[in-house]
């Protein structure tokens, strides 16, 4: 088969000859030939493309070259990330002596990382894997794009209102009873994914279905990709506010909450001590030591939550304003964006993982009750054991008491 003869020449000769050349290939082609009036250079270099080398000049190629290291990554995170948040969740609907206010928040926290992993996740490896077209359409577009806006707000205000509530019951206890009953709990909740949706609303709308332009009167139906569709500037306003809004203010009050909660168990040690010291015990001891070791653990826990909370998402948001500001003409650019954006991937979806390892290793009740739910010969044995030390605690103290009153 002859190689058309693409050059400049050629094709202004259109006129006067129509059978010669790249012409006739373009007629082949489907393209218009008026259209080859005044063609620039460039233009010419994409005439007789075929639609998956023209896709791949415009849209880069149809699958990502890191694939299949960040597939694996992200499937070890997702089988970790959906254990563990399961678990989380049966936990605390099981049993009612789970259910505190405390850990209602870190329930609905569980469910929202369920759904990242459980929806978000496929639709990105199905992204990496088939970069275009977007196979879910205008409405899947808009429903990517909501999910990802308000599990993020949801989880930032899940964390905060976690750090309200254990900043009530540390520093203001007397107001425990009527803030962090569970259906005030269970209201609080319900608005904050209500506000999260709502806050979800202007970015979504800024997405679509993008399009490349049709080259010679020839459409591109399997370019399409979820993408930015209104102006550039709504984009960076809405990027800059929802970081200060939902990252740096909510880090910054998180952080002041846990530095009072610090000073408050702090001066309650000095307190306890000075009570000691002067033979001051209006409250049993051994009472206070529990409650004040329980206390001190679930503050260090929530403590270390928001931490690596912090340190997850911050990836994620410089990622989304480098994109923002990004000159995506710049090679330079692209290249330093990289590696960012597939941390910030890493990171993000590691968030959802996470905080049930940071229960079980912290938190001594989680620990015992995630070994109920999963382990029943444990469970068993934990329950026949607990009974012998409840008997030998009554023998002791009877014991104790008969001696007294002899």
């Amino acid at each position: 088969m002859l190689t058309p003869n693409c050059s400049l020449e050629t094709v202004s000769s259109v006129g006067s000859n129509m059978s010669i050349g790249c012409p006739h290939s373009s007629l082949l082609c489907g393209i218009n030939m008026s259209l080859l009036v005044n063609v620039s250079s460039v233009d010419l270099d994409e005439l007789c493309l075929s639609e998956d080398e023209y896709l791949a000049l415009h849209l880069g190629p149809l699958r990502s070259p890191i694939f299949a290291p960040v597939c694996v990554t992200y499937l070890s995170i997702f089988l970790v990330g959906v254990l563990g948040n399961s678990l989380t969740c049966a936990v605390i609907l099981r049993y009612k002596a789970m259910q505190t206010p405390t850990n209602l928040y870190l329930l609905s926290l569980a469910l929202s990382d369920l759904l990242v992993l459980l929806l978000g996740m496929p639709l990105e490896l199905w992204e990496m894997w088939r970069s275009y077209p977007f196979p879910l359409g205008e409405g899947g577009c808009y429903f990517k794009t909501f999910l990802f806006e308000t599990v993020c707000f949801a989880s930032v205000l899940n964390v905060t209102a976690l750090s309200v509530e254990r900043y009530i019951a540390v520093v203001h206890p007397l107001k425990v009873k009527s803030l962090s009953t569970r259906a005030h709990v269970k209201r609080v909740i319900v608005m904050l994914w209500v506000m999260a949706m709502i806050c979800a609303v202007p970015n979504t709308s800024l997405h679509g279905i993008l399009l490349l332009p049709p080259k010679f009167g020839r459409p591109f139906p399997r370019s399409a990709m979820c993408y930015l569709v209104k102006p550039t500037w709504m984009y960076k306003l809405t990027i800059l506010i929802s970081s200060l809004a939902f990252f740096v203010l909510p880090v910054l009050v998180m952080g002041a909450l846990y530095f009072l909660i610090g000073l408050t168990l702090y001066r309650e040690r000095g307190m306890k001590a000075l009570s000691a010291m002067f033979g001051v015990d209006s409250v049993p001891e051994d009472h206070m030591q529990r409650l004040s070791r329980r206390n001190l653990q679930v503050t260090k826990m929530l403590c270390v939550l928001v931490v690596v909370f912090s340190l997850c998402w911050a990836p994620f948001h410089v990622d989304r304003l480098m994109w923002s500001f990004l000159d995506t003409s710049s090679q330079l650019h692209l290249m330093i964006f990289e590696p960012v954006h597939i941390v910030s991937g890493v990171f993000f979806y590691l968030s959802s993982a996470v905080n049930p390892v940071l229960y079980s290793l912290m938190s001594t009740r989680f620990r015992e009750m995630f070994s109920h739910l999963t382990c029943p010969h444990y469970n068993w044995l934990n329950h026949s054991s607990l009974r012998l030390t409840q008997r030998s605690t009554l023998s002791h103290k009877a014991t104790s008491n008969t001696k007294e009153l002899s």
